[in-house]
């Protein structure tokens, strides 16, 4: 048998065993990008609606589920960079939504989302931006 070969076979009769082990690089938490947007009271301004929304951000992640609350939704990141995130969520019994949000600045961020929620479609893009102190 040759090395490589003897090697190939040691390796994967490690993975198999469940003794694998390889360096893993850090990873930072997820959606980390969120944790960087200054917490307070955010004013958000839906494009082509004239709608307003005040928001009291205390980790960022209240920005993903505009139009489903805070309701016990499933989340699966798709996108999780230093600048943007996009999550795709589905919340049991009322729908489902997919947002991406762009960082700006630590006070300001762009929202876009689209989904179904109460049975009908939904799709707004928005501007979020910080106003002060929650009240």
């Amino acid at each position: 048998m040759h090395v490589s070969s003897v090697k190939l076979v040691a390796l994967v009769a490690a993975a198999a065993a469940g003794v694998l082990v390889a360096p893993v690089a850090a990873q930072a938490p997820a959606l980390a990008m969120l944790d960087r947007l200054e917490r307070g009271e955010w004013l958000v301004r839906f494009r082509g609606t004239g709608e307003q929304r005040r928001v009291c951000l205390r980790t960022g992640r209240e920005l993903i589920q505009m139009r489903h609350g805070n309701g016990d939704c499933s989340r699966y990141v798709v996108e999780d960079s230093a600048g943007q995130v996009t999550v795709q969520y589905s919340c049991a019994g009322n729908g489902y939504g997919r947002t991406s949000i762009r960082r700006e600045s630590a006070t300001l961020a762009q929202v876009e989302s689209q989904g179904i929620a109460d049975g009908k479609p939904f799709q707004f893009t928005a501007e979020a931006r910080r106003t002060g102190a929650c009240r």
